[in-house]
């Protein structure tokens, strides 16, 4: 069964629980033996197993850990990356990345090719 939003958190939970259980069993683990690899004590690997929500957080990364299956997490809860207008404005503004300084008077920009002419005082923009 797939785990969508429309699930409870119990179901959510129990889904999970069977799932590690599943591995653990093709790892040829027993409950026991997982305990012990995750320092956990064989109760609270029963209750992650059973979906039961009174273990902590902690217990489950362990498990997940002696299981191998951290890097899952990555999936599990993606680092937030930028939308893709986000992303065309990023590169917008890369290849608009200025190189130097034009040097020319503030608010006005020399056109290609207009000799450049030093300002004085008493000179009227």
């Amino acid at each position: 069964m797939t785990i969508d939003k429309s699930l409870t958190d119990a179901a959510i939970l129990r889904l999970i629980g069977e799932r590690l259980a599943r591995l653990r069993l093709a790892k040829n683990l027993t409950q026991a033996q997982l305990a012990e690899q995750a320092g956990l004590s064989l109760r609270t690997v029963q209750r992650l197993e059973l979906g039961e929500a009174a273990t902590q957080l902690s217990g489950f990364v362990r498990v997940c850990r002696a299981l191998g299956i951290v890097a899952g997490f990555d999936t599990l809860v993606p680092e937030q990356t930028a939308s893709p207008m986000q992303q065309l404005a990023q590169l917008k503004r890369a290849g608009n990345l200025r190189k130097r300084a034009s040097g020319g008077r503030p608010g006005r920009q020399p056109t290609a090719g207009e000799p450049h002419k030093k300002w004085t005082w008493g000179e009227t923009p």
